[in-house]
């Protein structure tokens, strides 16, 4: 295969840094195919001295691209552009060649900034997304290289999940969350969503009553639906949190919930609050499902132990199924997440997990249970946490700043995400339409509710801050105060 000719690559310099418009130019010019597939790079020194930028800049553009899927690097001889490119980028060098008059003449109407792209999804108050420029792409890269030729892993794996990462993650767990477990009692899955999935089918059956916040995380109210279970929301409300009476006096075979840093409201259950939960589990012989979503991540106090964790001081942690993911502290891309659950049900879950996707992704896993083990994965949640706490402030400064006192942040100091209320003006789903035309994602509260909204009688949207820069965030929140009050 003909080697690359750096030829008209340019840095553009819209880019906060050089290593990342280095990898944006390379990356464009992969998508629209003006560097074949198969084809060698040049070598980084050789890049650098073309480009007349330092080698290190080179070698983190290729780390980059390497992690995404747009290049290959082949032991002893260099970086090739990957056969097999993300399929969403296919899809849109496509349909880029292949316009018919009616997109063409849509697209002469709309404004150059109003056009969506795959990775827009990630960027402008995106709700979930971590910070991506700050995860170190380079370092976890060069433990994917590590397992990348052990032939021992390259076979059928324990579907459970490797021990390594299991053993790993429980030493994690038990430090970080006291949750008590041991790598036996630990599966690991593709994401949270997989492990909520196979502990709602090792506990429930079809139309068994299942309690959840309301609002809540969406992707429990498809789950549910798809199992036939029968969804009674428990209301959350603003600054107060869950209606913890109306669980106490219910014959629910389950609880969803998410206890640290509740989604999308923001609200905490406290420790006198988690244990009433684990009496009424245990005296019902009813199940708990804790989602620890954003643990890692308070600001305003030191988090709570774990249900899990209260639970297994009282011999109780037999009702408790503990949910985790690494989307949120690392990236979402990486697709891993745990499921611990009591040694009674670890075969009934395997079985299901057996039946839906086999085995997980096992040199991924290698790499992880040393990014635990080497301390990076801590190393890394410490930065992320002195970094998203300087974001909220300038959230919340800028919010009170731009809207006067006409939005009112309700969700407590902690996490990725804001959630903001009013009483007159605009609607949440009309804001969040301006938003979108102009490349902002404004979340409006009814995408979390699975009934009715109409017994709000407030506004109320979800903004972002994970993935977006500390120096963007005002002048992001004064252009969405814009289309608030056009």
């Amino acid at each position: 295969m003909q080697p690359i000719d750096v030829g008209d690559l340019q840095l553009d310099d819209q880019h906060d840094t050089r290593q990342t418009a280095l990898f944006h130019a390379i990356r464009e010019k992969i998508v629209q195919d003006l560097w074949s597939k198969g084809s060698r790079l040049p070598s980084t020194r050789k890049l650098a001295v073309e480009l007349s930028v330092s080698r290190n800049t080179v070698i983190y553009a290729y780390d980059q691209l390497v992690t995404e899927g747009y290049i290959e690097s082949k032991q002893g001889s260099g970086f090739y552009v990957s056969v097999e490119q993300p399929e969403h980028f296919l899809s849109l060098s496509q349909s880029s060649n292949v316009q018919s008059s009616q997109d063409l003449s849509t697209e002469v109407d709309t404004p150059s900034g109003a056009r969506v792209t795959p990775s827009d999804i990630n960027r402008g108050f995106a709700p979930g997304v971590p910070d991506l420029d700050a995860f170190p792409f380079a370092k976890w890269q060069r433990l994917l290289q590590r397992h990348a030729t052990r032939q021992n892993i390259a076979g059928n794996q324990d579907v459970q999940g490797s021990l390594a990462l299991r053993e790993a993650l429980s030493g994690y767990l038990a430090s970080s969350r006291s949750v008590r477990c041991h790598a036996d009692r630990i599966m690991i899955t593709a994401g949270a969503q997989q492990a909520i999935s196979i502990g709602l089918m090792a506990t429930l059956a079809m139309g068994d009553q299942i309690l959840v916040e309301e609002p809540g995380y969406r992707q429990v109210h498809k789950i549910i639906d798809l199992l036939k279970l029968e969804l009674d929301g428990v209301s959350v409300r603003e600054k107060v949190g869950l209606d913890i009476e109306k669980v106490l006096s219910s014959n629910a075979k389950a609880l969803y919930i998410t206890p640290s840093n509740q989604y999308p409201m923001g609200t905490t259950l406290n420790t006198e609050q988690r244990l009433k939960l684990i009496d009424w589990a245990n005296k019902n012989q009813s199940w708990i499902i804790e989602d620890d979503y954003d643990s890692e991540f308070q600001f305003a106090h030191r988090p709570y132990t774990s249900m899990q964790g209260l639970a297994g001081k009282l011999g109780f942690d037999d009702r408790i199924i503990y949910v985790g993911s690494l989307s949120k502290v690392m990236f979402n891309g990486l697709r891993l997440g745990y499921l611990v659950v009591p040694e009674n049900l670890v075969a009934r879950c395997l079985e299901i997990k057996e039946a839906l996707t086999g085995d997980t992704a096992a040199h991924t896993q290698e790499a992880l249970a040393d990014f635990v083990q080497e301390g990076d994965l801590l190393r890394h949640i410490r930065k992320m946490r002195r970094s998203y706490k300087l974001k909220h402030e300038a959230m919340i400064e800028a919010i009170q700043s731009e809207f006067h006192g006409d939005l009112e942040v309700i969700s407590q100091a902690a996490g990725l995400h804001v959630t903001v209320k009013w009483s007159n003006g605009i609607s949440e789903q009309e804001w969040s339409r301006r938003a979108e035309l102009e490349n902002i994602i404004v979340r409006p509260l009814d995408f979390y509710e699975y009934g009715s909204s109409d017994f709000r009688d407030w506004h109320g949207a979800v903004l972002g801050f994970g993935n977006i820069r500390l120096a963007d965030i005002k002048p992001k929140i004064k252009q969405i105060a814009r289309l608030f009050y056009q």
